[in-house]
């Protein structure tokens, strides 16, 4: 990276088949912040993360392939793009050990994600509050920082309800910098696309693999077709005028297709199209949207040794730039041989 270049990281977990909804929300924004020339953009299977959530090995390989597959298929360059799978770094691991020991716990206890399963247990009126809290998941924001710290990482987009993700890694940067000495670790910055649209899933919620109400990005023509029709409607019947902003698939429509399609899809709405229609619309806008990636997908996850190559040559770019890092905190901390 030049001094003008700026690194811009982004963590992909391989918890579930990528949908729709990662595509709008995660992966076209990150594409288009791999084409600013300004950026460098390290991009990565957080598949140690997963761990918190899969706990089959056939699975969690699996669904690292699929992430991969799914990212290269939609555009991602691994010639501009340094494209890594996190377990492949050791470095990230022994930076989380250092850096945990300069995390206080009431960081921790602060933490969403921990937070929501303690709330949880008290809706269920559980007398254990910490009942199904692994360490792993209460420690999950420090392994995170380590993603970020190791890579002199200036800018890292989340939404808005990940920020809190950023501010501990910046915190502990801080706290490092503080007790070893200023410009130790780079500060980071949430990096928060405010245009970045909710995609809904086929019930009306927030589509999420949690929710299963996702529409798979790679499914099968016949299958895809299915699973846009399982989108809920409700009981108007053709020739009453709709309104688009209450409608799932209008909301999904106009997201995928170009806006002179968007623009007409509008007006068959206050014209009363059924529902039938407007499904067979968004079918054909994400099915043509999807053919040619769903394509490169099927050759990819055919292929699994090529995306253990490009993985491992990703990996080795990666340590390139981790290696001078970790060296200089070694060096801080007092575990290096060399002495300055």
């Amino acid at each position: 990276m030049t001094q003008t270049t700026k690194a811009v990281l982004t963590g992909i977990k391989p918890t579930g088949s990528p949908h729709i909804g990662n595509l709008l929300g995660a992966i076209r924004p990150a594409l288009r912040l791999a084409d600013d020339p300004t950026l460098q953009a390290l991009y990565f299977v957080a598949d140690y993360h997963a761990l918190t959530s899969v706990n089959d090995a056939k699975e969690l390989r699996h669904l690292t392939y699929e992430v991969s597959a799914s990212w290269l298929a939609l555009g991602l360059d691994p010639a501009r793009v340094l494209f890594y799978r996190q377990s492949d770094i050791p470095e990230i691991f022994e930076l989380s050990w250092i850096l945990a020991c300069a995390t206080s716990k009431g960081w921790m206890n602060k933490a969403h994600a921990y937070k929501a399963r303690v709330a949880e247990n008290e809706r269920d009126q559980n007398p254990d509050l910490d009942a199904g809290v692994s360490m792993g998941l209460y420690s999950y924001p420090v392994l995170m920082a380590a993603d970020i710290l190791l890579f002199d990482t200036d800018l890292v987009p989340v939404g808005q309800d990940q920020r809190q993700h950023v501010e501990i890694a910046r915190d502990i940067a801080l706290r490092m910098n503080h007790v070893y000495g200023e410009g130790l670790l780079k500060l980071p910055a949430a990096l928060v696309d405010a245009n970045t649209a909710t995609v809904p899933g086929l019930d009306g919620r927030k589509m999420s693999k949690s929710y299963d109400n996702t529409l798979p990005l790679f499914l099968p023509r016949d299958k895809l077709k299915k699973a846009v029709n399982r989108i809920v409607t409700d009981s108007s019947p053709p020739g009453t005028p709709k309104d688009p902003a209450t409608s799932v698939v209008f909301q999904i429509f106009e997201q995928v297709a170009s806006k002179p399609e968007v623009e007409q899809l509008r007006q068959r709405y206050q014209a009363g199209i059924g529902w039938g229609d407007a499904k067979a619309q968004l079918f054909e806008v994400l099915d043509q949207l999807l053919a040619r990636p769903r394509e490169q997908y099927n050759a990819l996850m055919a292929d699994t040794n090529h995306i253990e190559r490009l993985l491992a040559e990703g990996a080795e770019r990666a340590r390139k730039i981790a290696g001078p890092v970790m060296d200089r905190v070694r060096q801080a901390i007092g575990t290096s041989r060399k002495h300055g």
